[in-house]
């Protein structure tokens, strides 16, 4: 019997698929087995797990080298990133007088700086900084605009009350440091002396520049970490090494005869409408400079008025032609030589001629003078034909010997030398024009120089203006006196303060008295060149000391072209009695 089994069921697609029944037609049979679906959810999971896996592996990779192998380069990098060094300036160390009074010092002072990096709107910054900080919009900018820099300067060393107003603004990566800024009390008080420093606190001029080594200090660093926006981290790294203070210097120099020497000068120069003037007073036992003073006289609505902080210390670096002042060093030199005396009598002319060229005396006298009235009367002639008897060779070492034609030893920024020609350029004309003060050309303390070493027996001291200094510990130590030489005898020096005390007492420089004290001094009044072409001006000046027996200190005043009076028993000698009587009463020396 036949069996009959129902027909298979058909696997062709439906008639209206046609893609399907070509996908139908392509498959190749699979008799006798099951066809899986294209992904399960175990195979997707291992897919996962093998991705992490690798992932997983490259992290560590990564980790291992920013840890291990590159640990310090990311460390560094993190750092650069927020941790900024700021140079500590050193705090300058101070200036003080002879007694103790502050004439320079430094005080503490904020200084506004920026991180240009962490500053997304320079113009708006700016905008709001430059009122305040008083620097102009545009420099602001260009400052805060240099994404290339992690550290600029908004303003150096503000007031408190600047400051105060910057960090009200609350400006992200704007921030302070504390610097030190230069304060002169007394200022303009010997100005051209102290000298100025800069916005760094450098010497630029005067005793701030000659002294850097002492008053500089050394500066220090510190690493300040700040967050993204430049605040400062409170418990931020804050390391580094602190500035270490300048020394102190005390000078010779007493506030109080400076102030006065500059107040009377300043008269001077108003009453004789000068050029200017200068003072210096110092002590004949030690060479200490007492004051030193520089006026400028009045110019368009500026009266007459001590110099400023940048001006030259005239007395130290400016020469001029020191006329009769001058004649003591050929008088001196004679009477070492043993060629004169004070009473020695000489046949003096009112007038010679030399290599064609008239010389006179100003003053009528008579013909036989002896040397000290020579002296007492400044007369050009009879000095001029000591000079004769001194030589050439004699009367050169005399010039050099008081220290003509070389520095003080004072070390002083700018200090001239002097001018004077060598021993063998003289010639006729040189050794008339010199002995009397023209021809050559000195500084007031030079000049000084040659009444101090009279007035101390003979012996020339360098000056000094540094009495001591102060180091970081406070321990003073003593600068040493300036070194000696014996120029003139005793004798000699003696003579020279007899004669020159009769200067003062009825010759040239009578002005220069003072009530209680005798003084012995020099006129000097010397023509400007061009000599011959008029107007003429004129340099007046006055040099002495007192007390004569056994003096203590010593001044000279000089006059540039005074226009009142041109004469120095005229206008230099009234000042030298007003400033040395003060000088007498601060130093506390009797009268007698």
């Amino acid at each position: 019997m036949t069996r009959a089994f129902p027909p298979e069921p058909s696997r062709r697609p439906p008639a209206s698929s046609a893609a399907a029944s070509r996908a139908y037609r392509s498959e190749p049979a699979s008799r006798g087995r099951v066809r899986r679906a294209p992904s399960s959810p175990r195979r997707r999971l291992h897919v996962v797990v093998v991705v992490l896996v690798s992932l997983f592996a490259l992290v560590g990779a990564r980790l291992v080298d920013m840890q291990a192998r590159n640990r310090r380069h990311y460390v560094q990098l993190g750092l650069s990133q927020r941790v900024h060094t700021v140079t500590l300036a050193a705090e300058r160390g101070s200036i003080f007088d002879r007694n103790g009074n502050d004439l320079a010092l430094s005080v503490s002072r904020s200084s506004v700086w920026a991180d240009p990096r962490l500053i997304k709107d320079p113009a708006g910054y700016a905008t709001q900084l430059a009122p305040i900080v008083g620097v102009d919009a545009p420099t602001l900018e260009a400052r805060l605009s240099d994404k290339d820099l992690a550290f600029v300067y908004v303003a150096r060393q503000v007031e408190k009350d600047v400051a105060a107003k910057v960090k009200a603004l609350d400006l992200p990566g704007v921030a302070f440091v504390s610097e030190s800024k230069r304060y002169y009390p007394a200022q303009p008080l010997a100005a051209p002396l102290l000298g100025w420093v800069g916005i760094d606190n450098d010497g630029l001029g005067g005793l701030e520049a000659s002294e850097e080594s002492v008053l500089a200090g050394k500066p220090g660093k510190m690493e300040v970490e700040q967050d993204a926006v430049g605040r400062d981290l409170p418990d931020g790294q804050r390391r580094g090494s602190p500035a270490v203070r300048g020394g102190d210097l005390v000078l010779t120099i007493d506030e109080s005869l400076q102030f006065e020497a500059e107040r009377v000068l300043s008269e001077e120069v108003a009453r004789a409408e000068a050029k200017g003037g200068m003072v210096v007073i110092a002590d004949v036992r030690t060479g200490d400079i007492l004051a030193m003073a520089t006026v400028d006289g009045a110019f368009e609505n500026t009266p007459a008025h001590p110099a400023g902080a940048t001006s030259h210390n005239r007395p130290l670096t400016d020469v001029f032609e020191p006329g009769s002042t001058a004649k003591v060093v050929t008088i001196a030199a004679a009477l070492e030589a043993g060629l004169i005396s004070p009473s020695t009598v000489l046949n003096v002319p009112s007038i010679i001629v030399v290599d064609g060229e008239d010389y006179a005396d100003v003053q009528s006298h008579p013909t036989a003078m002896t040397v000290a009235d020579i002296v007492r009367e400044s007369s050009n002639v009879g000095t001029i034909l000591i000079a004769d008897q001194l030589g050439r060779d004699r009367f050169d070492a005399a010039l050099r010997g008081f220290g003509f034609g070389t520095p003080t030893g004072l070390d002083f920024p700018g200090e001239a030398a002097g001018i004077l020609l060598p021993v063998v350029q003289y010639n006729a004309t040189s050794m008339t024009s010199m002995p009397v003060g023209s021809g050559i050309a000195v500084t007031a303390m030079q000049m000084l120089d040659v009444y101090l070493t009279i007035a101390n027996d003979g012996v020339a001291r360098a000056p000094r203006l540094v009495m001591a200094t102060i180091d970081g510990e406070g321990e003073r130590h003593e600068a040493p006196l300036g070194e000696t030489r014996q120029v003139v005898s005793v004798e000699t020096a003696r003579a020279m303060r007899t004669m020159l005390a009769a200067v003062v007492a009825s010759g040239t420089g009578t002005k220069a008295q003072i009530a209680g004290y005798q003084v012995g001094g020099k006129t000097g009044t010397a023509r400007k060149p061009p000599y011959d072409t008029p107007p003429y001006k004129y340099v007046a000046s006055f040099a002495g000391f007192a007390p004569v027996d056994s003096p203590r200190l010593a001044a000279i005043v000089v006059l540039d072209e005074p226009s009142n009076n041109y004469t120095g028993g005229q206008v230099a000698a009234p000042v030298f009695a007003r400033i040395m009587q003060y000088a007498l009463a601060v130093e506390h020396v009797p009268a007698g």
